[in-house]
């Protein structure tokens, strides 16, 4: 990124330290709000129409108005790369309930707030990539989808949060959380895959995880690369015997575990299911996208 950096918000770029909300926003007084985080990659925007689509369908879910057609807020995220000279960043998307008062109530809203920031992005280290991470299992249960859907990628963000504190108090790169039944679901911010007698597991949907991009992404990938998926549930011990473990995610891309809880996953380095994918995965983010 060259130059100032200008945010898109309610219909304008503006500089960065111009680009506020009002403190009655329903987005921060209570959570109330829906985003998106999004890829980069050499000039594309990556699975823009994916994101979007998810975008609108989790506005949907909580009753919220988004005064843009699909179209055009494309054409925000790919002008917000434009402004700001992003050919390999991040973007982050967001929409709140917008002004209202101090009520819980979103009839008093009578406008969504929308802002867009494109920006770039640190990434894990390579050694990371090679050597893999260290994740702890989170006390924190991942909300289930009958109360708070995680299908729903809304700003109230606490229950990963609260997980993310526990990660960051033991110097973890990630906390895995469980449901509520003590099945694995996801990380705080990332899906999470095991490989296990040639075949690769990752949680399904209905146990309350993110139905992630990078994930639906990876499934296609194994498949065509040959692996047998299957989503079906399964509990710690698995993922802790599993001869590979990795997380996906729109920042972490793919990357894998090699401590869970302590205790060594595989080899304890990246597997080679692990960086085949990986490969595989960079390769497919190359040429794919909305060109910027």
């Amino acid at each position: 990124m060259s130059g100032k950096q200008v945010i898109y918000i309610n219909g304008e770029f503006v500089d960065a330290a111009d680009a506020k909300v009002s403190v009655y926003d329903h987005g921060l007084l209570y959570g109330d709000g829906v985003f998106e985080g999004i890829r980069a990659y050499n000039g594309r925007v990556f699975k823009l129409k994916e994101h979007i689509d998810r975008l609108y369908n989790a506005a949907k879910a909580i009753a919220l108005d988004i005064p843009l057609s699909k179209e055009q807020m494309s054409e925000v995220v790919l002008e917000s790369c434009r402004k700001n000279g992003i050919a390999d960043g991040y973007i982050r998307l967001v929409v709140t309930r917008g002004v209202g008062d101090l009520g819980l109530s979103p009839m008093k809203c009578p406008k969504a707030t929308v802002f867009c920031i494109a920006a770039t992005i640190t990434l894990y280290p390579q050694e990371m990539y090679d050597n893999g991470l260290k994740v702890m299992v989170s006390s924190v249960r991942r909300n289930k989808a009958t109360i708070v859907d995680p299908q729903v990628k809304s700003l109230n963000y606490l229950n990963n949060i609260l997980a993310r504190i526990e990660a960051d108090r033991t110097g973890a790169a990630e906390a895995l959380m469980l449901t509520e039944d003590g099945l694995v679901a996801e990380c705080s911010a990332d899906n999470l895959f095991i490989v296990r007698n040639g075949e690769i597991w990752t949680p399904p949907i209905h146990l309350g995880i993110l139905d992630g991009i990078t994930r639906s992404t990876v499934i296609a990938l194994a498949q065509e690369n040959g692996y047998t998926v299957k989503e079906k549930e399964f509990t710690l011990f698995n993922a802790i015997t599993a001869a590979e473990c990795f997380l996906t995610g729109t920042a972490a891309e793919l990357i894998a575990v090699t401590e869970l809880d302590g205790k060594v996953i595989g080899s304890g380095r990246a597997g080679d299911v692990t960086k085949a994918l990986l490969s595989a995965f960079q390769d497919h983010t190359k040429g794919n996208g909305a060109k910027i």
